[in-house]
């Protein structure tokens, strides 16, 4: 499964960025953390999104981008084994909210290592983002887990 994250990481890394507004990605990496949340168990998941986020960063990004995707990672994969326990919350529900608990990690991360405020006003732009991109991966990820859990 680790391998798979990596390489839906190293595709996203060639998609140019359709939005023009940086920072925005699909998250098709996050695909294999909603799988693995929802067919294995959220410490599986939570290894293989280390995993995907150490190499992917230190192949194609910076140690700054390393620590804005554990960041956004980690909030987001706590969050989601919480909303995972909501009675009647899809896995579309549950992935849009991980879409955007990861986009409010890595600015507040962002923001505490620039040392400036203002990048909160990207929060709207982020959130929007987070839940555009989590509908996508919670309904591709719905689909994969309805087909491929029972074969596992």
């Amino acid at each position: 499964m680790a391998a798979i994250a990596i390489i839906f990481g190293y595709i996203e890394t060639l998609l140019p960025i359709f939005t023009g507004i940086p920072g925005i990605k699909l998250g098709l990496a996050n695909l294999v953390t909603v799988f693995m949340l929802y067919v294995f168990t959220w410490k599986e998941a939570a290894v293989i999104a280390t995993i995907r986020i150490l190499v992917i960063g230190f192949l194609f990004g910076s140690l700054f981008s390393i620590l804005f995707s554990l960041a956004g990672g980690y909030l987001s994969l706590m969050v989601m084994v919480w909303m995972k326990k909501v009675p009647g919350l899809s896995v579309i529900g549950v992935s849009i909210a991980g879409g955007v608990f990861h986009n409010i990690g890595q600015i507040l991360v962002a923001a505490l290592v620039v040392e400036n405020i203002k990048l909160f006003y990207y929060v709207p732009v982020l959130l929007v983002a987070g839940l555009v991109t989590g509908l996508l991966i919670g309904i591709v990820g719905q689909m994969l887990i309805r087909r491929l859990k029972p074969l596992l």
